[in-house]
C-alpha cells in the first residue's frame, strides 16, 4: 500500500486477501473492480498475521478520486483456468526438456485474456464462465479460432472431447456487446487456402463485435518429435497471402469500414513486401500479437533519430535473424556509424533456425553468437523482450549478468522502443 492514499487510511496491508467488498464476494481482482465503484467501501479482509486461519477482519475505506492506492494481483499460477486442448501447432509442447515449469504451463483462462491479452479457445467455458463475462462486460477478449469450419478446427485443437465449434459462442458474446479481437495461427496445407477464406468471411459479419481478426505464421521449433507434421510458410506463400489479405482489406474497408484483417509482421518480412504505413493498422489494436509491431517502432525510431546527438556509443546491438537487416538499414539511415554501432543478428539455435524473432533468443545463443566477435564496444545491448519473469532470466535461465561475465563486457537490457533503444546508444 502506498502511505497517504485511501488503501493505507483504511489500514489494508500488503499480503492482505480482500474476499468481500460491500457483501459481494470477490474471487479475483475482476470482481473486486467491478464491486468496488461506490465513494464507500466496506470491505472483509483475510489477514495472514491475524494468528488463526481464516480469520477476517472488517476495514472502511473511503474514496477519493479513482486510485484507491491498491495493487491487486493477477491470478496465481495455481489458480489458473489450464488449457485442455492440444493444438496441433502449441509452442508449448515443442519446448525441449528441463526448462522451469512455469514455461510449461498452457493458459485458457478469460481472466487473463482480459486483463493482458492472452489468447483463449473458449472451448473450456462452462456456462458460469459465459455469464460472468457477459455480466462484468469483460471486454475486450482475445480468441484463438484458428477456422471456423468445426471439423477442421477439431483438428487443429487436437481433437479435444468437447465440442470445438467456435461461431456460436462468438455470435453469444457478440450480441452481449462484448468486443473480441480473432487469432488464426497459419499452418499451411491445414488451414490456409478456401479454409482460410471461409473463416474470414463467417468472421467478419460478427464485426465489430469481432474487432479483428489477426494472421500470424505458424512457429515451428526443433523439438517436435512425436508431434503432428507441420511446415512453416515459404515466401512465395507469404507473398500470394499479401496480396489476398490486401484485397479483403479493400473490401471490409468500404463494407464495414474497418480492414478487419490484419498480417502479422513475419508474414510481410518473409514474403519481402513493404509494411502498410501506421495508418493502415487502424490505432495498431494488436500490435503485442507482432500486427504492425515493426511499422510502429520504425517510425517511432525515424521520429527519435533526430532528436539525438550524432556520436554514438561503441555498442553491439542483439536481434533475431529476421529483424536484424531492418535494424541495420534503420541505424544507417540515422547516420548511426557501422563502426561503432553493431548488429549482432543472433541465430536461434535453441528452438531452431526457423525462429527468427527477437523475443525468442536464448542467453546461450547470444553469447554463443558473440563470443567469437572480436569488438563488441563498450556494451552489448539486449532487447527485454528476450527476457522472462521478475528475475529477469532468458528463457534458458541465463542471466544478463551470466552474460556479462562470459563476455566480459558490460550487457544492458533496453526496452523495445525507439526512444530506449537511442538513449541505450548514445549512453543518456
Amino acid at each position: 500500500m502506498r502511505a497517504g492514499t485511501p488503501a493505507a487510511g483504511a489500514g489494508l496491508v500488503a499480503g492482505d486477501r480482500i474476499v468481500a467488498v460491500n457483501g459481494q464476494p470477490v474471487r479475483d481482482a475482476i470482481d473486486f473492480q467491478f464491486h468496488a465503484g461506490d465513494a464507500r467501501l466496506d470491505l472483509v479482509v483475510e489477514r495472514g498475521d491475524s494468528g488463526a486461519p481464516g480469520a477476517t477482519v472488517r476495514l472502511a475505506l473511503a474514496r477519493r478520486g479513482r486510485d484507491l492506492g491498491l495493487e491487486l494481483v493477477a491470478p496465481r499460477p495455481g489458480e489458473i483456468a489450464t488449457c485442455a486442448n492440444k493444438c496441433v501447432f502449441c509452442f508449448i509442447h515443442q519446448l525441449p526438456p528441463g526448462m522451469r515449469k512455469s514455461l510449461y504451463v498452457k493458459d485458457d483462462d478469460f481472466r487473463l485474456s482480459f486483463l493482458h491479452g492472452n489468447y483463449i479457445t473458449l472451448t473450456d467455458l462452462d456456462e458460469g464462465d459465459l455469464a460472468r463475462i457477459v455480466e462484468q462486460r469483460l471486454s475486450p477478449l482475445y480468441v484463438s479460432v484458428h477456422a471456423t469450419d468445426p471439423a477442421l478446427r477439431h483438428r487443429l485443437l487436437g481433437q479435444p472431447r468437447g465440442s470445438a465449434e467456435i461461431l456460436p459462442r462468438l455470435e453469444r458474446l457478440a450480441k452481449a456487446g462484448i468486443r473480441m479481437h480473432a487469432q488464426v495461427v497459419l499452418c499451411p496445407g491445414w488451414n490456409d487456402g478456401p479454409a482460410l477464406e471461409r473463416t474470414v468471411a463467417e468472421l467478419a459479419p460478427l464485426h465489430p463485435h469481432v474487432a479483428t481478426t489477426a494472421i500470424v505464421p505458424v512457429g515451428l521449433t526443433r523439438h517436435r518429435a512425436r508431434l503432428p507434421a507441420l511446415r512453416g510458410l515459404d515466401a512465395g506463400e507469404a507473398r500470394a497471402l499479401v496480396g489476398t489479405a490486401a484485397a479483403w482489406q479493400r473490401r471490409f474497408l468500404a463494407t464495414l469500414g474497418s480492414r478487419f484483417v490484419f498480417l502479422a509482421d513475419e508474414i510481410y518480412l518473409l514474403a519481402g513486401r513493404p509494411l502498410p504505413p501506421a495508418r493502415a493498422y487502424e490505432g495498431f489494436p494488436v500490435v503485442e500479437d507482432g500486427v504492425g509491431l515493426v511499422r510502429r517502432f520504425e517510425d517511432g525510431f525515424a521520429r527519435a533519430a533526430g532528436r539525438r546527438p550524432r556520436r554514438p556509443r561503441e555498442v553491439t546491438l542483439v536481434t533475431g535473424e529476421l529483424f536484424a537487416p531492418r535494424l541495420a538499414r534503420l541505424c544507417a539511415g540515422a547516420g548511426l556509424d557501422r563502426g561503432r554501432v553493431r548488429i549482432a543478428a543472433v541465430p536461434n539455435e535453441f528452438f531452431g533456425r526457423a525462429i527468427g524473432v527477437a523475443g525468442l533468443l536464448t542467453g546461450q545463443d547470444i553469447r554463443r553468437a558473440l563470443a567469437t566477435r572480436p569488438e563488441l564496444g563498450e556494451a552489448v545491448l539486449v532487447p527485454a523482450v528476450a527476457l522472462r519473469d521478475a528475475a529477469g532470466v532468458f528463457l534458458d535461465d541465463l542471466t544478463p549478468a551470466d552474460l556479462a561475465r562470459d563476455l566480459g563486457v558490460r550487457v544492458e537490457v533496453v526496452a523495445p522502443v525507439p526512444g530506449a533503444l537511442l538513449r541505450a546508444i548514445h549512453g543518456a
